[in-house]
């Protein structure tokens, strides 16, 4: 029911564009449809690696490494991951309710999920040409630090 009233909404307010500036409208539209064109690519590549690791990695093997009797270790190997790995924040969530369900623990995954949102070792190279490269480590230092203390308040509250 929502997702109707998300379209409604948003088929209403595209209608008020076009009323409104109809070639800043159709300016706006050819813009989103070529970020979107360029996103599916990559999109699709994230959802198959995702798709096949995860049938590769069954639920005991996913416990045994970063299930919630894998501790600190487990911690580790997911903030290591997540911070050398690049998926956006709309495959990293749903990848971490099939980890989840898949026999992760729920500090586990909050390490990866947040080292994969906010830390970019992968990306740094792209950060310290738009930055400096002291702006870039540092910002990266500062979410891997707040990561590790989320990851610890989930640990705590969750068990």
């Amino acid at each position: 029911m929502s997702a109707i009233i998300l379209y409604t909404l948003s088929l209403s307010f595209l209608a008020f564009s076009l009323v409104k500036d109809r070639n800043k409208t159709k300016l706006a539209i050819k813009k989103a449809w070529k970020s979107f064109t360029n996103l599916v690519p990559s999109v699709i590549t994230v959802l198959s690696l995702v798709g096949i690791s995860l049938s590769i990695l069954n639920p005991d093997m996913i416990s045994k490494l970063i299930g919630s009797e894998s501790g600190i270790f487990g911690i580790f190997i997911a903030l290591t991951l997540g911070s050398i790995t690049m998926i956006p924040s709309f495959v990293a969530f749903p990848l971490a309710g099939a980890l989840q369900n898949g026999g992760a623990g729920y500090a586990q995954i909050a390490a990866l999920v947040s080292t994969l949102v906010a830390v970019g070792i992968i990306t740094l190279p792209v950060e310290v040409k738009y930055f400096n490269k002291q702006t870039a480590i540092m910002r990266n230092g500062f979410a891997f630090i707040i990561a590790v203390i989320f990851t610890l308040v989930i640990g705590m509250v969750m068990s």
